[in-house]
């Protein structure tokens, strides 16, 4: 498998691990009669600041999937990984680093290092598609 085809399996790995932690909370939280299985909002805004952020994060990487993600197909499809391979793992951690400082805190330092995180995504995702464009 190709260095783009894993990381872009670690995407989506990231993307559903989120997810299942969201929903291990959530059962936890039934389960405890803590809250009705029909009580949840899809954002989580009437949990706490961490399920709000949870929220948050999977759907970032939902969001960024068709971009980044499509790039990466693209780029498989047209036997062009060459062109991907060397940042995909960069794209991969940048999405990580971004998600895990979301979780953590909303300080005008950690949105500050979150933010650089997606600018990263974002850089490598306008040279691919130039690359991929032009190639």
């Amino acid at each position: 498998m190709s260095t783009t085809l894993m990381a872009l399996t670690g995407f989506i790995a990231w993307s559903l691990a989120l997810l299942v932690l969201m929903e291990l909370i959530r059962t936890k939280m039934v389960a405890s009669k803590q809250i009705q299985a029909n009580g949840f909002q899809p954002d989580n805004g009437n949990l706490s600041p961490f399920m709000q952020r949870l929220a948050r994060a999977h759907a970032n990487c939902v969001e960024g999937l068709p971009i980044f993600g499509g790039l990466m197909l693209v780029a498989v499809l047209a036997n062009k990984t060459s062109m991907t391979d060397s940042l995909s793992y960069v794209l991969l951690w940048a999405r990580i680093i971004q998600s895990v400082i979301h979780l953590i805190s909303t300080s005008a330092l950690a949105v500050s290092m979150r933010f650089t995180a997606f600018a990263v995504q974002m850089a490598i995702a306008v040279y691919w598609c130039i690359q991929l464009l032009t190639a």
